[in-house]
């Protein structure tokens, strides 16, 4: 027997009785109307009651979140668009102010050029090899493109010449490319040369107006323009300015370094010249 009193059974009974006591004195004390025993019962299990209501809430809220997981979806779907319909205004936005700005230079150029017929253009591929000597323009045969139109940007400034044209792009190669010969006056002095380049200047973005005297008056800021021999280009297009004049080593005449007045790697629009006065019309030597 004193065994069965110091078991774990027997204490556990203890236990329950003491608790049921507890419980039988509360409802007793607190004459709510309710019998002992279920006083009692509802004491000791309404605790567990709450417990497991609150779980129950919470799980509840947690299949409502999973519910509302396609709503959240939906938002962020309609946001995104939202988001990339602005960027599209966004850009939009910057093209046609680029143009408008394009257009006010050209109105600079159309008060000495009112015989200028353009063509907008935007730039859509460079040379791999060599980003400075060509560049592939966004207009073509189809809206009236030829080879040898002259191809400006800014106020006047000379970017090169059409020398491939397909029927929605055409190439130009740009004052930077070795191949391109310019007939040239430097608008101070009056002298005339013709500006060209070599492949270290190119890679420098550098030009040269070449076959000059000996004792030229040309100096450092000079302005070389177009002088309109050939029938390729107008007359005044701006090339570029005077950076200093060299003698040339290997004759008697001198030449001077010019730099152009536009960044060839941050080009994005031009205009391209499909018709001016004179065009095609070249002097014949006797």
């Amino acid at each position: 027997m004193q065994r069965f009193f110091k078991s774990k059974w027997f204490k556990a009974l203890l236990s329950l009785f003491v608790v049921l006591l507890i419980g039988t004195i509360y409802a007793a004390v607190s004459l709510n109307g309710a019998s002992p025993f279920s006083s009692a019962t509802g004491a000791i299990f309404e605790p567990l009651q709450k417990a497991s209501s609150f779980v129950g809430k919470g799980f509840k809220n947690i299949g409502s979140g999973f519910a509302s997981r396609s709503s959240y979806e939906k938002q962020i779907d309609d946001l995104q668009k939202k988001v990339d319909s602005y960027q599209k205004q966004l850009i939009d936005y910057e093209q046609a102010k680029q143009k408008v700005k394009l257009y006010e230079d050209f109105l600079e150029v159309r008060e000495t050029h009112s015989d200028f017929k353009v063509q907008p253009a935007t730039v859509i591929g460079r040379d791999a090899a060599n980003a400075f000597s060509s560049i592939v323009l966004s207009k073509g045969s189809a809206d009236g493109i030829k080879k040898n139109d002259p191809v400006i940007c800014g106020n006047g400034q000379l970017v090169g010449v059409v020398s491939k044209v397909g029927s929605t792009y055409c190439v130009v190669s740009t004052i930077f490319d070795p191949s391109v010969n310019i007939s040239a006056y430097e608008v101070r002095t009056r002298e005339t040369g013709f500006s060209t380049t070599n492949v270290k200047l190119s890679k420098d973005k550098l030009c040269r107006l070449s076959g000059l005297n000996r004792n030229t008056a040309i100096a450092t800021g000079g302005i070389v323009c177009t002088s309109g021999v050939g029938g390729i280009y107008p007359r005044d297009l701006i090339i570029g300015t005077v950076k200093e004049v060299q003698n040339d080593q290997h004759d008697i005449s001198s030449y001077a370094i010019i730099k152009p007045d536009f960044d060839i790697t941050r080009l994005e629009d031009a205009l391209i010249i499909t018709y001016f006065n004179g065009q095609g019309v070249t002097v014949s030597e006797d």
